[in-house]
């Protein structure tokens, strides 16, 4: 990479570290770039996963204050989350890119959809008495492991606007504010960046770009940082219009890939 192209990739972690700490669509901005100075899709991704890390843990220990009370239900979670990531990171390496990018424009907009429409649900849920704010079980319980086992798996295999999909899906079971749902998120995403990237190195080494992961990891833990601290502040009505308005965006770019 010449001395401009580092620069970028650097300058592309700071976003898609701030970005992923408040929505989850950092990808969007360090995924095109990598492929604009080079890298192949593939090792686009894999390196990706790994620069991101960094961001990942900036950003939940930045929002550290909305997970109070979340630990049990995070901890059940965190197995599906493992699970998920192996699954993508092994769909990655053994299928074709095409095979899972198709249904990936759709996915991001069920995300939108679900995310904007999240109060008229959960206030639905409330008056059938389908949600009470307690424990989550059951069920709901059931429901939010196949979220974040499915989550993980396609972020495992691509990541982009895997934090969207998750609001959006845990939104409609858990009555919680957009900022304690994205305090969750933020955990399991790096949870699944984590998994994955650390796969991608014992098996696939040979494919990863270890100079511009690190250029992305040094951005993205600065990025992560700034995120947490000034997104965490935002109006539940200004966040949720980021994560429609990032949603439309991804759909917009993968569509024209």
């Amino acid at each position: 990479m010449t001395g401009w192209e580092m620069v970028a990739v650097g300058a592309a972690g700071v976003a898609a570290g701030g970005i992923n700490a408040v929505v989850g669509s950092g990808t969007l901005v360090s995924f095109p770039v990598l492929l604009a100075v080079g890298l192949p899709p593939v090792t686009a991704t894999i390196s990706n996963s790994l620069g991101l890390v960094a961001g990942g843990v900036t950003g939940s220990i930045g929002y550290r204050r909305e997970l109070s009370g979340q630990r049990s239900l995070l901890l059940k979670l965190l197995p599906a989350s493992i699970l998920g990531a192996l699954t993508g990171a092994f769909l990655l390496l053994h299928l074709p890119a095409e095979t899972f990018e198709a249904v990936v424009p759709g996915l991001i907009a069920l995300a939108v959809l679900l995310v904007a429409c999240q109060p008229l649900f959960q206030r639905r849920l409330a008056v059938r008495g389908r949600d009470d704010g307690g424990p989550v079980r059951g069920g709901r319980l059931a429901a939010m492991f196949a979220a974040a086992y499915a989550t993980g798996s396609y972020g495992g295999y691509f990541a982009a606007s895997q934090g969207v999909l998750q609001i959006g899906l845990f939104g409609l079971v858990l009555r919680e504010s957009l900022q304690r749902l994205n305090a969750l998120k933020n955990v399991l995403t790096l949870t699944v960046n984590t998994v994955a990237a650390g796969a991608y190195v014992v098996v696939a080494s040979d494919r990863m770009d270890y100079p511009a992961a690190g250029l992305l990891a040094a951005g993205a833990l600065l990025g992560g940082y700034v995120g947490a601290r000034f997104g965490r502040r935002l109006p539940a009505v200004v966040l949720r219009t980021a994560i429609v308005v990032l949603g439309i965006t991804a759909i917009v770019v993968l569509v024209n890939r």
